[in-house]
């Protein structure tokens, strides 16, 4: 599973939902969805301007969970 990190990293960043929204020039409901975990995919042009805004790397935002882990995996 993919969880999205981006409320966090805008925090340590403090910057605010329509500061993020205008210089990565989606709309704030559309920025919504990706800080909320309400989307299924994100573009690669669009991961790269938010990182760009935030100046972050795209592991601060995207994080992956393993849902069923194996034995012996966490």
């Amino acid at each position: 599973m993919i969880i999205l990190r981006l409320d966090r990293v805008m925090a340590d960043r403090k910057m605010s939902l329509n500061e993020l929204a205008e210089k990565v020039g989606i709309a704030n409901v559309n920025l919504s969805k990706i800080k909320t975990g309400k989307i299924s995919a994100i573009r690669f042009s669009t991961l790269d301007a938010i990182c760009r805004a935030l100046s972050c790397q795209p592991g601060d935002i995207l994080e992956y969970r393993d849902e069923f882990p194996g034995p012996g995996r966490d």
